[in-house]
């Protein structure tokens, strides 16, 4: 319903302003490239009515009438919609150097984002420069090794409020759980605070994040028809500009205290990251207390919220398939001892367990659409043309779906990944939740290690059973589709002890 709203929204504006629109890039050129091929488009909108409210859904259907390389006019954007791994493959590696710029939203733009934001900067010495650090200073393995001790302190935290709750009972919201634990391992991280606890409940923080995702991931018309950007219809960019300030305040208040504290004492008070990007003499053009709040924003939003998801989609599968729970729960009980918190010492002994995120993950996958791509030039795709400035689309969640791939591609079947050599790090295309190419998340390890401590630790240490009785059959799998692929209804389940040793 809220799609159709802005549709018409969008209709109204065009009757205003239609005579300043340009005709369409892409589209008008046909005699000039062969673009793949796409449904008809209306007059003005183009394909807009096609992608519904759930886009990643309706672009799979789409594809099976087009092909895996689609195209679609969407207002003013010619968009390239790929729907294969061969394709994807060409797109993410192949000639990944003529696709690894984005097109930015229009809510990015809020506060001028958009100039300091990791995901969304142009290829260029800035941006090799917040991936080095990155990779060497925030989630590296050396440096994810050093702060083990971290993660799993935030890990019993959980376990033990996932005590209490079973000492009455009590459903469990695992989104929400998980949603805390990830923020307050990332604040500590960086800032040697639990974040939730001294800005606000991890509720407060958390409707922040997922605004800030809806925002960002809602159809707008500014996207569609950049002629209306400066006038912000939908209030879009305003209302992300009020979430993003909200965040930016509280990082600013963390790092101006820090900096005072250096002054004063003269010392390094914490080894935390912060005091790392701080004494970085090499990278101080980069990381100045400014573009460190930026820095920490992105890294927030994007690792607190996947990881969640993910999570709660993990959970949400297993007490769905009762045969794999008990499989996963016989592995952690003969490998590490039932009820006790998994190590990260312990992952790679876990060949079950991991079958069951990867297996999440191919059908759950965090950003169903990753994030755009723009074609710099006019690329060769196999038969067809993409044109220069086109927005590209990989529908990772399409892939994973792929009964060309996948045998029986609907079911959670965590054993097709036994004995089985695809991972998820991007060297296999038919399964590349975190992307691939030089833009795949940089965050994967860090999100992959949590998402197996934590679901691994719960499972191990308290049986679960659905809140009111329900049964796991009827259990509500439906998605919410934004820049991230939330689960429409929260997971509630009431824990109850292993045994004694989760305490």
């Amino acid at each position: 319903m809220d799609f159709l709203i802005y549709i018409l929204l969008l209709i109204i504006f065009l009757c205003v302003f239609i005579q300043f629109l340009p005709l369409p890039h892409g589209r008008s050129n046909r005699g000039n490239c062969k673009l793949p091929p796409g449904p008809p488009p209306f007059p003005i909108i183009g394909n807009l009515l096609e992608l519904g409210d759930k886009p990643h859904k309706r672009l799979a259907e789409l594809a099976n009438v087009y092909g895996p390389v689609m195209s679609l006019q969407l207002g003013q954007v010619t968009a390239i919609v790929i729907t294969s791994a061969d394709m994807a493959k060409s797109v993410l590696l192949t000639h990944d150097q003529f696709f690894s710029n984005r097109t930015v939203p229009d809510a990015m733009t809020a506060l001028n984002h958009h100039e300091y934001s990791l995901p969304f900067l142009p290829v260029s010495p800035r941006w090799r420069a917040l991936r080095k650090i990155c990779n060497n200073q925030l989630f590296g393995n050396k440096v994810l090794d050093a702060s083990q001790d971290l993660r799993r302190h935030k890990v019993q935290q959980l376990l033990q409020e996932v005590h209490e709750s079973s000492e009455v009972a009590e459903a469990v919201d695992i989104g929400r759980a998980a949603f805390k634990t990830t923020i307050n391992l990332l604040s500590n991280t960086f800032f040697s605070v639990d974040l939730v606890h001294s800005v606000g409940t991890a509720g407060e923080f958390k409707d922040t994040v997922v605004n800030i995702v809806k925002e960002i991931g809602k159809p707008n018309v500014a996207d569609y028809f950049p002629v209306l950007r400066k006038l912000d219809p939908l209030g879009v960019r305003s209302r992300t500009a009020i979430h993003f300030g909200k965040m930016l305040d509280v990082f600013h208040c963390l790092v101006t205290q820090r900096l005072k504290l250096r002054e004063a004492t003269g010392s390094l008070p914490s080894n935390d990251i912060l005091d790392s990007l701080l004494s970085d003499e090499e990278n101080r053009q980069e990381m100045d207390g400014e573009r460190i709040q930026r820095l920490s924003l992105d890294l927030f939003v994007a690792g607190s919220d996947t990881t969640s998801s993910t999570l709660e989609w993990g959970m949400a599968e297993l007490l769905r398939n009762p045969e794999a729970m008990s499989k996963a729960k016989v592995e952690l009980q003969e490998t590490i001892g039932k009820g006790k918190p998994v190590e990260e010492s312990d992952i790679g002994k876990l060949s079950y367990l991991q079958a069951v995120v990867k297996e999440t993950l191919r059908l759950h996958p965090p950003a169903p659409l990753l994030l755009p791509r723009k074609a710099e030039i006019d690329v060769e795709l196999g038969a067809y043309t993409i044109p220069k400035d086109a927005q590209v689309l990989v529908n990772v969640w399409a892939l994973g779906r792929d009964p060309r791939m996948w045998k029986n591609p609907e079911e959670f079947s965590p054993e097709r990944f036994l004995g089985s050599e695809i991972d998820v790090k991007g060297r296999n295309f038919e399964l590349i939740p975190f992307g691939a190419g030089r833009r795949i998340c940089p965050g994967q390890n860090l999100a992959l290690r949590m998402v197996f401590l934590v679901l691994g630790s719960l499972i191990n240490c308290f049986e679960w059973k659905l809140e009111g009785g329900k049964k796991p059959e009827d259990m509500d799998m439906d998605d919410k589709f934004g820049l991230t692929l939330q689960k429409a209804q929260p997971v509630l389940a009431v824990p109850y002890r292993a045994n004694d040793l989760c305490r």
